[in-house]
């Protein structure tokens, strides 16, 4: 694609946005990122403290349910590109609160396709990069992966709600030429994720000896991706994917959640210099979460193939890192955890 872009990111205030963010900012000096979040609960400003002052960055605080903001955003920026990572992510929220994902996830994502359509009037050389993830396509069984051809099953308000602006995306491209691209990607992990996520609430509640929560049998397998693993995919398929098509990003790691929380601990334990097998006692089974989904497996060999790429990290080395960044950046987690930041933006940002 041609330098000298402007690049909107939306959500780039949250765990894998802000990632997005300082990948772009650092290694695309000629762009300019504009990083629009409403600053909701899970979004931190603080990730990106070390990209705040650069020339080439500017931060938004806004909402993308408003269509009216959305539209004049668009009319005064005139963003080349979109990278749509802005959504309401935890399925046990939607399952309490259905409305705030149909709110965020697919009205808010029409709201960025119809500003996109009406201010590029002419695609040469724009893009719409919209990011969702592998829930939308149901659960498997002991075997198999999900592919970009898998039918979708969604059995979540979250997982519905991204597997209809996924399809709100592709008929925009369909129908209105809109040049678009997507990805759907596995459970990411990594610093600056919110606490309420399992590795994070877990790394937390070893060190503060609570109770680690497991759903049901704790025999529940995911994919696990290392957050900058993804963000470099983005970063790839943003620049060579092609329009219209769908790349899968995962991580090669499948975890049963059972064995990935005994492995932190073990982890924990040695990091915090405690005796082995400290804190498995804290394992504690609780009521399984409804329609709770048993496997979730990517087979990201067409990004492979197609764009040469793959993940670099592996499980063992992802955890122990994110442990230790966990660690060592305790006052941003109790920061989080407090509400501290979410009072400071308020008064910041209105």
């Amino acid at each position: 694609m041609p330098r000298n872009k402007k690049i909107l990111i939306t959500g780039g205030a949250g765990f894998i946005g802000s990632h997005m963010v300082r990948l772009f900012v650092k290694k695309y000096p000629d762009y300019h990122i504009y990083n629009l979040d409403a600053l909701t609960y899970a979004g931190n400003l603080e990730n990106l403290k070390d990209v705040e002052n650069r020339e080439n960055y500017t931060f938004i605080r806004g909402d993308i349910v408003d269509a009216d903001f959305i539209n004049e955003l668009f009319a005064i920026h005139r963003f080349d590109g979109v990278i749509h990572l802005a959504a309401e992510s935890h399925v046990d929220r939607s399952i309490t609160n259905p409305m705030a994902f149909i709110e965020t996830n697919i009205i808010g994502t029409v709201n960025l396709l119809n500003a996109a359509k009406r201010i590029w009037e002419d695609f040469d050389g724009k893009r719409f990069y919209h990011v969702s993830t592998d829930e939308v396509y149901g659960s498997l069984g002991a075997t198999g992966y999900f592919t970009e051809d898998t039918s979708y099953d969604p059995r979540s308000p979250y997982s519905a709600s991204k597997a209809s602006s996924d399809h709100l995306v592709r008929a925009y491209f369909h129908t209105y030429g809109l040049p678009v691209v997507l990805s759907n990607c596995s459970n990411n992990y990594g610093p600056y994720q919110f606490p309420e996520k399992l590795i994070p609430l877990v790394i937390h509640n070893i060190k503060n000896n609570k109770p680690l929560p497991i759903y049901g049998d704790g025999k529940y397998t995911r994919d696990w991706l290392w957050v900058v693993d993804h963000a470099k995919a983005i970063d790839l398929i943003y620049h060579e994917g092609l329009f219209g098509q769908t790349y899968n990003i995962g991580g090669n790691n499948e975890w049963k959640n059972i064995d990935l929380v005994e492995s932190l601990c073990d982890i924990m334990d040695h990091l915090l210099g405690r005796e082995p097998d400290s804190s498995r006692h804290l394992i504690t089974f609780v009521k399984d979460r409804p329609g709770h989904d048993r496997r979730y497996a990517i087979d990201a060999s067409k990004l492979k193939r197609e764009l040469k790429w793959e993940p670099k990290v592996r499980a063992d080395e992802g955890l122990r890192m994110t442990a230790k960044w966990y660690l060592e950046n305790g006052q941003w987690l109790e920061n989080v955890t407090s509400g501290t930041y979410q009072k400071y933006y308020d008064k910041q940002y209105g």
